[in-house]
């Protein structure tokens, strides 16, 4: 059964989309449990484990409220693998005019990652509008992206890389950040313990993060 089309844009669903890294597919299930419950429904699943595809499947079985992307896509094979699998958005740290148009044909929204000027208007001359800003914090960080908002208002972005919760409301300030990728709600030692509810609660405070701070 073909997953159902989002209801809108990738970069609304939440102001934080967790980048998930899955070492053990018996891990995908309680993970998206706790982060839905807590008010990040967006997940992204990186493809840098063998596990990722079989997570994958398994959220989107098991967690139908969830909505759960692959990232690191960065091969058009991997477009296919992961929309078969359930996927219902992509996200890559960068592009190629053949992945870009493996993308585009999947039917599914997708994510091509940029860190350069130059890159959003070539994307934005092939149509697409919304995009990965990676790596954001070495990269650039807030200031970059307040730099581009002028010249270049009708691309938006969901910066990753370098982002706790320190520093995402004063990328949610921007006005064209529709929202972050971030890995801080998943801390390496409650995943290996399986401490869901501490997952749970760190994506609760994430999710009711907005924005806010000064970007200079």
């Amino acid at each position: 059964m073909a997953s159902p089309p989002l209801p809108g844009s990738v970069l609304d669903l939440a102001p934080v989309v967790p980048v998930v890294v899955v070492e053990d597919a018996a891990d995908a299930v309680p993970l998206a449990r706790a982060l839905v419950a807590g008010g990040l429904p967006a997940i992204e699943v990186t493809l840098r484990t063998p596990a990722a595809l079989d997570a994958i499947r398994e959220m989107v079985r098991e967690v139908p409220e969830a909505v759960v992307g692959a990232g690191t896509v960065i091969r058009p094979e991997q477009v296919t693998e992961a929309v078969a699998a359930g996927s219902r958005f992509l996200v890559s740290p960068g592009w190629t005019d053949v992945l870009l148009e493996a993308m585009r044909a999947s039917g599914v929204p997708f994510l091509p990652g940029v860190s350069t000027a130059s890159e959003v208007v070539a994307l934005l001359g092939r149509g697409v509008r919304e995009m990965k800003f990676f790596p954001a914090r070495a990269a650039g960080g807030p200031a970059y992206l307040k730099s581009l908002s002028g010249p270049l208002p009708q691309a938006r972005f969901c910066p990753t890389g370098g982002i706790g919760p320190d520093s995402a409301p004063d990328y949610l300030a921007l006005p064209n950040v529709g929202c972050v990728g971030g890995s801080w709600m998943l801390p390496p030692d409650a995943v290996a313990a399986r401490d869901w509810g501490r997952v749970e609660a760190l994506a609760r405070e994430a999710a009711a993060l907005s924005a806010g701070g000064t970007c200079r």
